[in-house]
């Protein structure tokens, strides 16, 4: 993870997972309804939100850059259950292999869309987008290695942290199709030395998030001790005690220890470790010969190092032993990878239909709630659901110590990205990249990140929202003037630059969300109102 936050990372961020996750974001329809980096589930409204406005991040603009950064710069299913997942395989090659559409002016406006993002002499990301089954994009930006000045290439690989997830769900759906598994299993089965204070927890609960066992990486006293490696009994019996949130299948917390404990139970039950397992019954047979568990490679391959800003510079990103994410976020792989990954699950590979469609279906546990990562549509199995412009998505994303993913498939549009970054902070949001390549490849462009400059506006209206707002119990913006520089941040995160639109709504240029002031007969702000995700959410000032 990188510093606190595997999705928050460690430090200045939050604890984000092994990458804390980044998963997909609900309807977008704007830059600035997209998540923000680096993002970690939670479970109650207070941690929900934390993880909607992540703001570790320089905010990166080509008119108003800062940071080292410049350019543009996270139960039941539903009605309509398996609808997306058999959306997303009717569209697919599964007896209707479509054409690739002619477009050749397609990448060069996928590449003036991202490329301002980033510099030459900065960390980057690789780019992957794919349409009808062929490549139609595939380039890389900036630097895999800041010392020897060597640049990131298409096949470069990197960590993928919680993109890594997806790939233990389809190992377990892979044994249960065996019948060695059942994902109505309690997985205490496998594992009967697990201390639990009773209820059961099923194999589906764990890979849907809805357990109430806690992330790991959001136990106090974590950070202190990730850059030491731990075999997977000591990391189980690290977090088995920790109080239970809920009970199972009634509420949505985004849990690294649930995929931990799917991959001690892959262990259990093929008698193989997790990085075997993956690599033999999976990254084989697809032919994915860039992917691993990091530090088991089976081929010579080029590996990015990762970064993370601090103080305005990149520098390295905090150790973390590769033990502790684990089958929640270890892997590595490069875009051409994910691309064969992707085509498999579109052609019907490895599982069958109906396990696919089990994955993609979503899951939204205490009647339908929002499930803390902005994702309205809901979780499947290591892929959430959402919508880009009306168009609905299947995606995830990762963030982890040096390192930040996001995949997305527009099943209706047979279109796939995958955007791996080798920095954990001051780059762009990968998810931000992913949603503008997806909507330049489908016609529905997402447009700027925010208008060509900041609308003027004086200080002095600026100091009438000055102060903190709770938006939930233990969770509360601070809103503050540096000079010029309008700021805000969350508990003990660091600032992020917010620009005016108006003289009440304000947007940040890295940081997917907008603030917007609702202000009382004598003038000062009452209330701040986070627009993120596709959703709203009040927060009342503190007097």
């Amino acid at each position: 993870m990188a510093d606190s936050r595997w999705t928050g990372g460690v430090g200045a961020r939050k604890r984000r997972l092994p990458g804390r996750c980044r998963p997909e974001v609900g309807s977008v329809s704007s830059p600035a309804a997209l998540k923000s980096q680096n993002t970690l589930g939670a479970v109650d409204v207070s941690t929900m939100t934390r993880e909607l406005f992540m703001i570790d991040k320089k905010p990166v603009h080509p008119r108003h850059a800062s940071g080292p950064a410049s350019g543009p710069a996270r139960a039941t299913a539903s009605a309509g259950i398996l609808a997306l997942g058999a959306i997303f395989l009717l569209s697919g090659s599964l007896g209707m292999p479509a054409a690739a559409r002619a477009d050749p002016g397609l990448a060069q406006r996928i590449d003036a869309g991202i490329a301002p993002y980033f510099r030459p002499d900065a960390p980057g990301a690789t780019v992957l987008v794919a349409r009808d089954g062929k490549t139609v994009f595939r380039k890389a930006y900036g630097r895999a290695d800041l010392e020897t000045g060597r640049a990131l290439e298409p096949g470069t690989v990197l960590r993928i942290g919680s993109l890594t997830k997806q790939f233990t769900a389809a190992a377990i759906l892979l044994l249960a199709e065996q019948g060695r598994l059942s994902l109505d299993d309690d997985f205490r089965k496998f594992l009967p030395h697990y201390r639990d204070p009773g209820g059961t927890i099923t194999l589906e609960h764990l890979l849907t998030h809805t357990s109430g066992i806690p992330s790991y990486t959001d136990l106090p006293g974590y950070i202190d001790g990730m850059a030491r490696d731990m075999t997977v009994a000591q990391m189980i019996a690290s977090f088995q005690d920790a109080p239970r949130l809920f009970e199972p299948g009634t509420r949505f917390a985004y849990s690294n220890s649930g995929y931990f404990l799917l991959g001690a139970v892959i262990e259990k039950v093929s008698g193989r470790s997790y990085a075997d397992f993956v690599a033999q019954n999976i990254f084989a047979p697809l032919d994915m010969r860039c992917s691993a568990y990091e530090g088991h490679a089976r081929h010579k391959v080029a590996q990015a190092r990762g970064y993370r800003a601090v103080a305005g510079k990149f520098g390295p990103h905090a150790p973390l032993s590769m033990t502790q994410p684990y089958a929640a976020g270890s892997l590595v792989s490069c875009v051409d990878d994910l691309a064969r990954w992707d085509a498999a699950i579109t052609a019907g590979r490895l599982l069958k239909p109906a396990s696919w469609a089990r994955a993609f279906t979503p899951h939204k546990p205490g009647g339908g709630a929002p499930d803390g990562h902005g994702h309205g549509h809901g979780h499947g199995y290591g892929w959430a659901m959402g919508a880009l412009k009306g168009s609905p998505t299947i995606g995830h994303g990762g963030g982890i110590n040096g390192f930040s993913s996001y995949a997305m498939r527009l099943p209706q549009e047979q279109v796939y990205v995958a955007v791996l970054l080798n920095s954990e902070s001051g780059v762009a949001d990968p998810a931000l990249i992913a949603h503008t390549a997806a909507g330049i490849a489908i016609g529905k462009p997402l447009g700027g990140a925010g208008p060509a400059a900041p609308a003027p506006l004086a200080p002095a209206v600026f100091d009438a929202y000055v102060g903190k707002y709770a938006l939930a119990p233990g969770f509360v913006i601070e809103i503050l003037r540096d000079g010029g520089r309008y700021l805000a941040k969350t508990n003990d995160e660091e600032p992020v630059e917010m620009f005016p639109r108006s003289d009440t709504l304000f947007y940040s240029t890295t940081v997917e969300a907008q603030l917007r002031f609702e202000r009382g007969a004598d003038g000062a702000a009452g209330r701040l109102i986070l627009m993120q995700g596709g959703r709203e959410m009040p927060g009342n000032r503190l007097e």
